[in-house]
């Protein structure tokens, strides 16, 4: 039972960071497929930097679009309210769940018209305060 407007994601990625500090991370590579015979779509990323986690994104639908379950490899947990439009992909995490909620996040991606390459961003907030960039990421598809 695959989510057709979620196919727009499956294959593999190269994802790059940008830091506020205007340093740019090396690529990394994301791979989003359909899993349990397309009930879910799970995205894996790898990242060979010392000090980042690889993580699992299983997305799963939702009464109000998708919730994203995400867990990387220092064992956090986190879940995610999903928003997809076909173009513009949101992620908001706003209320404790496997962890306390020590700050709000959020990122926004939009897909380029051809689809091979996403650009976005993630931003968070402390209790009480604006939001401000974490940092940007560029997905550029390899397959």
């Amino acid at each position: 039972m695959k989510h057709a407007a979620l196919e727009i994601f499956v294959g593999e990625w190269a994802v790059t960071a940008e830091l506020p500090d205007d340093t740019s991370a090396p690529a990394v590579r994301s791979v989003f497929e359909w899993i349990l015979d397309g009930a879910y779509l799970a995205q894996r990323t790898e990242v060979n930097i010392l000090g980042v986690p690889d993580s699992l994104a299983i997305v799963a639908p939702g009464p109000a679009g998708y919730t994203q379950h995400y867990y990387n490899s220092r064992g956090v947990s986190r879940l995610y309210t999903m928003t997809f439009d076909g173009r513009v992909w949101t992620l908001t995490r706003d209320s404790a769940d496997f962890s306390p909620l020590d700050f709000t996040q959020r990122f926004t991606g939009t897909f380029t018209p051809d689809h091979n390459r996403i650009d976005g961003a993630w931003e968070k907030a402390m209790p009480g305060a604006d939001w401000t960039l974490d940092f940007a990421l560029t997905y550029t598809r390899i397959t």
